[in-house]
């Protein structure tokens, strides 16, 4: 045999009688098949195969303790992709045998006594078609791989253009980057606390980022004004979300669809008073209702260029007391739940030699600022 494919491959010989396990490993050595695996108790072919993992099992069926069908059986709940064929050996030539061990997994027979040419016509031919169905499983793999690897990275890049469109917009609000680090953060632990599983709360820490890409068509006049807006700069700023979701239009994938959603809707109110469409209640989409929260309690106790960082106690009353108008009341309940989680996030995420927002010195009266805390 030249074949180095079949030298190396692994055969189960399986069979209570020593006799046959002596004739059979003779006549495969003989044809230099080198890794063979005697077995005399049935009972240890399924540790046998986890150790070695075979490529052709020759099988008794008659055996004491476990007979064939029953190794069959135990071969099958292993719901190995790649189980290899196996070969029944017995002196059992009837049809209902034959049916029997063929509805129980075997692939073939070969009959008491041997005939060394037939056995070994079964075994080479069995073999080939295996070990080519295992290579075509590995090149499956690696292209699975390659795939995998290839996605990643595009989601990947994709990510890091979400994130660097983010601070885009906030820069050009006069902010550090810090403000979608920590709201984000916050955002995905209120979406978690509040039932949403691993890979949603995932899509919600790389999407609200996003939330405030609209600004980037406000012009500076208005969006850098220090002083209060007027009714008419006012409606320009709110035209931001419908900018942001224009912007983000046009892509079907998870993640651009929430950055869309959060995008068009952060800026609504429970109570019907927000914008651009007035939605209330479960109208509004819950990442909207989730981001509206994060955004506000960190824009509150974060220092603007029109006010001083609200103090932590004052930023969570404002967030309390707008439970139901302003706010989710469900979101509202979660946050103040989970309030000491958020502060270590605002704590770790800080503006650089900043004090932690619960020494922050207290805000001027929520009438001084320019906007309100959503806008």
């Amino acid at each position: 045999m030249n074949d180095p494919l079949r030298k190396n491959a692994c055969i189960f010989l399986v069979d209570d009688e020593p006799a046959n396990l002596k004739l059979l490993t003779k006549m495969l050595a003989s044809r230099q098949y080198e890794h063979l695996v005697p077995l005399q108790d049935a009972r240890q072919v399924i540790d046998a195969y986890r150790a070695n993992r075979p490529d052709l099992i020759l099988l008794d069926i008659n055996m004491p303790h476990l007979d064939g069908y029953q190794v069959m059986a135990q071969l099958q709940a292993l719901a190995d992709p790649l189980l290899p064929p196996i070969v029944i050996l017995t002196a059992q030539h009837g049809r209902d045998t034959l049916l029997k061990a063929l509805a129980a997994g075997a692939r073939d027979f070969i009959g008491k006594p041997f005939d060394m040419a037939e056995l070994m016509m079964r075994v080479n031919n069995l073999l080939d078609a295996h070990l080519a169905h295992r290579m075509l499983h590995d090149q499956k793999g690696m292209l699975e791989e390659m795939v995998r690897q290839r996605t990643e990275e595009l989601n990947q890049t994709r990510l890091q253009v979400v994130r660097r469109l983010g601070r885009a917009a906030e820069y050009r609000d006069n902010e550090t980057g810090y403000h979608i680090l920590r709201m984000s953060k916050y955002s995905a632990l209120l979406a978690q606390r509040l039932g949403w599983d691993k890979a949603a709360c995932d899509l919600m820490l790389n999407a609200s980022p996003m939330h405030d890409i609209g600004k980037i068509g406000i012009p500076d006049a208005v969006l850098l004004k220090p002083g209060r807006l007027d009714e008419n700069e006012m409606a320009i700023i709110r035209t931001h979300p419908e900018i942001g979701a224009s912007l983000l239009a046009g892509d079907r994938s998870e993640l651009l669809c929430l950055a869309q959603t959060i995008a068009l809707t952060h800026h609504e109110k429970w109570d019907g008073s927000g914008y651009p469409a007035g939605l209330a209640g479960g109208d509004i989409p819950e990442a909207g209702r989730i981001v509206a929260v994060a955004d506000v309690f960190d824009a509150l106790s974060s220092n603007r260029s029109y006010k001083r960082a609200w103090s932590v106690d004052e930023a969570v009353a404002y967030v309390i007391d707008s439970s139901g108008s302003h706010f989710d009341p469900d979101v509202v309940r979660c946050f103040q739940e989970h309030l000491p989680e958020i502060l270590a996030i605002g704590n770790e995420h800080r503006e650089p030699q900043a004090q932690p927002p619960c020494l922050a010195a207290s805000a001027e009266p929520l009438a001084a600022s320019p906007l309100a805390p959503a806008d």
